[in-house]
């Protein structure tokens, strides 16, 4: 197979189950590839902008400028140069890591912390959005990793990185930590719609956000909020979060009047392209869930219950995971990993994967069989002291079948694969 996305491919593909299961992940991260959705997506014509299946005659607009935040925007970026070209007049995007474009500045900033190099791109996004006319178009690239990297003003980046240290104690769901996000920012939750106005925004949502629930990708800048500072205050107040100085979403109709968002790729792309893998290998796919919120151990019976001999069980989202004890490593999916070694059998691959390639650590996610099984009692490696201690990462360092692809600049949530095949 061409194993364009895991790089250890070789080390892992001992079995012929494992090159099935890794190809169907191979798929699902081809799917949702950033270059490859905005050359899908967006098109010119003559002198027509063309996303999706609606048109915008750029003879309307004095300037076209661009703006985005989140794991893949420098990357759209890249490719939305591509094909406008020399119509953009300007743009600032903060990613990770700073790309080289010709009209269009990019920045690097701090995930999932935000810090002050946050704000410092944020004000830049905020001072290109403010100085546009009615006259103007803007086009937003928003995605998962934005509600961290879109920080403005520096308050914001100060009150986030509290928040997301209390929030992260709580296992709670992201909705209720981007509520609180859009209610410290000036440009979260609608806030740069606000700003905007009264130009044209052209929105392009890259979604990480588990269901579509899509105005909480990188907490809906461009969507209206409907949650309100007294919503936010029984959240802060129910899990003793701490004190913050909470500002109202912008709640006027007017501002969203020019807004149009288009949401590009989501989990369920990658779902859709490994139930088409799948069925391209011979075997059956059942997708159980495209927005897993569960707390892990619920989320793996869940998966576990549905295994069928010679079928792939798919699913996606956020499982929950409550820390409570520090020195750890790794994230969900290697934990996920590390719980299911009890349920696998012989017959059995599980897979679950972090879409951008950091599962909180160099690792993207791992995969879970026999092999795996065979050298812990053959290592006499104590899995359940490596559970206790929220301990993944290390944990898979030293069993092995960690799945190396890097950073994907790609995000829509965790990926997890259960391949059942009795006739290896």
């Amino acid at each position: 197979m061409n194993n364009k996305w895991i790089k250890n491919y070789n080390d892992l593909a001992v079995t012929e189950n494992r090159k099935i299961a890794l190809s169907i992940a191979e798929a699902g991260l081809d799917a949702i590839n950033t270059e490859t959705v905005i050359n899908r997506s967006i098109k010119i014509e003559n002198n027509t902008l063309l996303v999706k299946d609606i048109s915008f005659d750029l003879s309307n607009y004095k300037k076209i400028k661009v703006v985005g935040f989140g794991k893949c925007a420098c990357e759209a970026v890249i490719a939305l140069e591509g094909i406008l070209k020399e119509k953009i007049d300007e743009g600032v995007v903060v990613g990770l890591t700073k790309k080289v474009c010709p009209r269009i500045r990019t920045f690097a900033g701090t995930h999932p912390r935000p810090s002050g190099a946050n704000a410092e791109s944020g004000k830049e996004i905020f001072e290109l959005v403010k100085s546009a006319t009615e006259d103007d178009l803007i086009i937003v690239i928003v995605s998962g990793g934005g509600s961290a990297l879109l920080c403005y003003p520096e308050s914001e980046c100060v009150q986030g990185e509290k928040l997301y240290d209390a929030f992260l104690k709580t296992g709670k769901t992201i909705n209720e930590l981007n509520a609180i996000r859009k209610h410290i920012s000036l440009l979260k939750g609608g806030g740069l719609a606000k700003v905007a106005y009264p130009a044209t925004v052209i929105g392009l949502i890259f979604s990480d956000v588990p269901g579509d629930n899509f105005d909480e990708v990188a907490s809906g800048p461009t969507y209206k909020d409907i949650s309100t500072k007294e919503d936010v205050e029984e959240i802060i107040k129910k899990y003793e979060l701490g004190e913050f100085d909470l500002l109202e979403t912008p709640k006027e109709d007017v501002y969203f009047e020019k807004v149009t968002n288009f949401v590009l790729v989501s989990n369920k792309t990658a779902l859709e392209a490994m139930s088409k893998k799948s069925l391209e290998l011979g075997f059956h796919s059942h997708v159980i869930s495209s927005e897993l919120y569960s707390n892990v151990d619920h989320a793996l019976d869940l998966i576990f219950t549905n295994k069928k001999d010679k079928s792939v069980i798919l699913a996606a989202g956020e499982p929950k995971l409550t820390i409570t004890k520090s020195g750890g490593s790794g994230g969900r999916s290697m934990f996920m990993g590390l719980k299911s070694i009890s349920k696998i059998d012989n017959d059995s691959v599980f897979i679950p994967l972090a879409s951008d390639g950091m599962d909180n650590c160099p690792g993207a996610g791992v995969v879970i069989d026999k092999n795996t099984k065979e050298r812990i009692l053959n290592n006499d490696i104590d899995i359940q002291k490596y559970i206790d201690d929220f301990d993944a990462y290390n944990a898979f360092k030293t069993i092995g079948d960690i799945i190396d692809t890097g950073p994907t600049n790609a995000n829509v949530s965790d990926l997890m694969i259960l391949f059942t095949n009795k006739h290896e």
